[in-house]
C-alpha cells in the first residue's frame, strides 16, 4: 500500500496531481469511481483503487465508465469518474443527459487535456463542455488545489445538483507538489428513489428540466463571483493585470512576480464583476488561458472590449515562461531580458520507438514488405508508432476504434489507382473492445472488402499496461472472465474460416496468413497472439548476438525495427553492373534483447545465434 493511502489527517506528502485527486475523491467520501486509461489521467484511477472503502473499475471505454457512475449517483452515492480530453468525447452522450436530469449524489468528472499534444491526436480544449452542458469547471494549478477542489468538487455538486467538471492539463497531472492531506468523510447512501419524469428522459420529461438547469447556471454564476476559489492578488506593477487559470497560472507568476492576477479557480461560470474590478486597477487587462480564448470571448461579450488575449499569445501549446516573456515585453514596448535568464536547456529528443521484443514489430515488418499492395488503417495504441521508420507501414490514425470504418470507407471509394490494392485495419486488443467491435460488425453487415489484424498484446500498452476485459485480470489484479477473441469476432458474423489467431514471432506464418486473406473478397480477420514484453504475462527468452565475421550487412534484421540491434558499421558497395548498395553492419545488445528470434527469421546469412548467456 502506498504512502499516500496510509497517511493520516494532516499529513505532507510529495503527490502528483493525479495522486492528489486521488487522494480528495477519496477524502471526499466517494463510494464509485470509474475510468478508461488514458495520458495523461491514467494514474488517477491507479492511485485511487489503492484506497479501502470504495468501488473501482476499469470500465470497457470512457461512455460505460460514465454511465457506471451516473447510475451510483442516481443511486445517492458519490461517484468519479476520469479520463483524457478525447475520452470525453466519447461520454459526451451520457454526460449530456444527467446534466438536465441533476445528480443525487455528488458527481465529479476529471478530463484530462493534453495541452502541447505529447501524447494525443488533437489539443482540444476541456473547458467548452462546461459551456455546453451548463456544468461549472474547477481547474487546479498544482497538486494541493487538485486534492482541495477533487474534494470540494462533490460538495458543490451537490449543492447544485449538478455535475462538477475537473478540468486538468498533463503540467497538473504529472507534477509532484508537496500537499496537505486530511480524512476520509462518511456519506451514507440513500438508495435509488423512484422518479420517471426525472429519469426517464423522453422529450416530454426532459423539456420540463431544462427551466431548472439555466436556473441552476444562474445560481453558479453568482457563487463564481464570491468563490475563494478565484482570488484577487495584488501587485505594484499596475500596467498589466492578468486573469488566468490552472498551470498558466504558476507561469505567470514565475515570470511577472510584481503584476495584478485574478487567478481563477472555479473557471466557468466566468466571474465577470471580478475581472471588472481588476480592470479599474490596471492599465492593460490581459486573459492568459491556454488553447482556445473562451474567458476572452465571454468578457468581450460581456462589454470589457478593450482587454487582450489571443492577440498577444498563441492558441497552441502550453504559455510557459518561453512564450509568455516576449509576449508581453513585445506588449509593454519593451526588450525582452535574455532567453538564458527564464528558458531551461532543452532535453536531447529521443524519437518514441517499440520496445524489443514487441509482439508489434513483427506484424509491421510484414507489412512493409507487402506495402504496395496495401492501404493500411491505423488506430490508436503502442501499434500507432508502426506509422514511422523502419516499417511506415500505416496510412491513417483517427481516433479510438476508427480503424475499421475508414477501412471500410477506403474499400467503398475505391479509385482506378487504389481498385487492386487489399484494404486492412490494424487495432489492438483493448481498442478492439474499446470502439472496434461495431466497426467491425459494420463491415461484416455490409459486406466490406477488408482484413482487420486484431494485435492482442493483453494489455493497454500505451497507457502504461492496464487490464481490461482481454487480459483475464480486473483493476486489482483479481481473475476476471477473458473475452474469446475468435468467438467473439465470429459472433460479430465473420466466417470461422476466416478466423486465423497466430504468433506474431512467427513470420513465416504471418506473412502467408496476411497474403492469403487479403486475396479472399471478404471480410477476414488475423488475430495475433503474443503478450506484451512489459507485463506479467511474457515470457522471457534466451538472447542472441550477432556473429561478426559472418553478417554481410544485409540489413534485414534492422528493417524488424528493434531497438536492441544497432549498426555498427556501414559502407557501400559497388555491384558488377554498376549499381551500388548500401550495407548495414549491425550488433545485438544482448542485456536488451529478449529472444523473440524475429531478427533471426529476418537474417539470411544466419548471422545470428544464441548467446549463450
Amino acid at each position: 500500500m502506498s504512502a499516500a493511502v496510509q497517511a493520516k489527517a494532516q499529513a505532507r506528502l510529495l503527490l502528483s496531481g493525479n495522486d492528489a485527486i486521488a487522494r480528495g475523491v477519496w477524502e471526499a467520501g466517494c463510494k464509485v469511481a470509474t475510468a478508461y486509461p488514458g495520458t495523461p489521467s491514467t494514474e488517477i484511477l491507479e492511485s485511487l483503487s489503492l484506497y479501502p472503502d470504495l468501488y473501482s473499475e476499469w470500465s470497457i471505454n470512457e461512455k460505460v465508465a460514465m454511465e457506471v457512475a451516473i447510475g451510483a449517483s442516481m443511486s445517492g452515492a458519490r461517484a468519479f469518474c476520469a479520463m483524457k480530453h478525447v475520452g470525453m468525447n466519447v461520454a459526451s452522450d451520457a454526460f449530456m443527459t444527467i446534466t438536465v436530469a441533476g445528480v443525487v449524489g455528488g458527481l465529479v468528472v476529471a478530463v484530462a487535456d493534453d495541452v502541447g499534444m505529447s501524447s494525443s491526436q488533437n489539443e482540444q480544449d476541456s473547458r467548452f463542455w462546461g459551456r455546453f452542458a451548463h456544468v461549472p469547471v474547477l481547474e487546479p494549478a498544482d497538486s494541493q488545489e487538485a486534492l482541495e477542489m477533487a474534494r470540494y468538487a462533490f460538495e458543490l455538486s451537490e449543492q447544485f445538483n449538478t455535475p462538477v467538471i475537473l478540468r486538468l492539463t498533463t503540467r497538473v497531472c504529472h507534477v509532484k507538489a508537496v500537499v496537505t492531506t486530511g480524512e476520509r468523510v462518511s456519506k451514507p447512501i440513500g438508495g435509488f428513489q423512484l422518479d420517471a419524469k426525472r429519469w426517464v428522459m423522453t422529450p416530454a420529461n426532459a423539456k420540463n428540466r431544462l427551466p431548472a438547469q439555466l436556473a441552476r447556471e444562474d445560481g453558479l454564476r453568482t457563487l463564481a463571483e464570491t468563490s475563494p476559489l478565484n482570488v484577487f492578488e495584488d501587485g505594484s506593477d499596475r500596467r498589466i493585470g492578468f486573469v488566468t487559470s490552472g498551470p498558466a497560472y504558476m507561469h505567470l507568476r514565475e515570470c511577472f512576480p510584481d503584476a495584478p492576477v485574478l487567478k481563477l479557480g472555479l473557471t466557468y461560470p466566468v466571474p465577470v464583476a471580478l475581472v471588472r474590478e481588476l480592470a479599474a486597477k490596471v492599465e492593460h487587462v490581459v486573459v492568459v488561458e491556454e488553447t482556445e480564448p473562451l474567458m476572452e470571448n465571454e468578457l468581450k461579450a460581456a462589454g470589457m472590449l478593450e482587454i487582450h488575449g489571443k492577440d498577444l499569445l498563441p492558441r497552441i501549446g502550453e504559455l510557459s515562461p518561453a512564450v509568455l516573456v516576449p509576449a508581453i515585453y513585445k506588449f509593454r514596448g519593451e526588450e525582452p531580458p535574455p532567453v538564458s535568464t527564464y528558458v531551461k536547456i532543452d532535453p536531447f529528443p529521443r524519437p518514441p520507438t517499440m520496445c524489443p521484443a514487441c509482439p508489434h514489430m513483427g506484424v509491421y515488418y510484414t507489412l512493409s514488405r507487402l506495402r504496395k499492395r496495401l492501404q493500411i488503417s491505423g488506430d490508436i495504441g503502442c501499434y500507432t508508432l508502426g506509422a514511422g521508420h523502419p516499417w511506415n507501414a500505416l496510412d491513417s490514425t483517427i481516433s479510438m476504434g476508427a480503424s475499421m470504418g475508414i477501412a471500410l470507407g477506403m474499400d467503398k471509394a475505391r479509385s482506378e489507382e487504389t481498385k487492386d490494392k487489399a484494404v486492412l485495419a490494424v487495432i489492438g486488443d483493448s481498442t478492439f473492445l474499446h470502439m472496434g467491435m461495431q466497426g467491425l460488425l459494420d463491415i461484416v453487415y455490409n459486406r466490406g472488402n477488408v482484413t482487420a489484424l486484431i494485435l492482442d498484446n493483453r494489455t493497454t500498452g500505451m497507457t502504461g499496461g492496464q487490464n481490461h476485459a482481454g487480459t483475464g485480470k480486473g483493476l486489482h489484479g483479481e481473475d476476471t472472465p477473458r473475452v474469446d477473441f475468435v468467438k467473439l469476432v465470429e459472433a460479430l458474423g465473420v466466417k470461422p474460416e476466416r478466423i486465423r489467431k497466430l504468433d506474431p514471432y512467427q513470420l513465416p506464418v504471418l506473412w502467408k496468413a496476411i497474403r492469403e486473406e487479403i486475396e479472399v473478397p471478404e471480410p477476414s480477420v488475423i488475430i495475433t497472439d503474443r503478450p506484451c514484453v512489459l507485463t506479467e504475462f511474457y515470457d522471457r527468452l534466451k538472447p542472441y548476438k550477432m556473429l561478426d565475421d559472418v553478417c554481410n550487412g544485409c540489413g534485414n534484421c534492422v528493417n524488424v525495427g528493434c531497438p536492441a540491434i544497432t549498426v555498427r558499421r556501414s559502407e557501400t558497395k559497388t555491384l558488377a553492373n554498376g549499381t551500388s548498395r548500401d550495407l548495414k553492419f549491425t550488433t545485438i545488445d544482448t542485456a536488451m534483447c529478449t529472444g523473440c528470434h524475429m531478427c533471426v527469421e529476418s537474417c539470411g546469412p544466419g548471422a545470428i545465434v544464441f548467446s549463450g548467456q
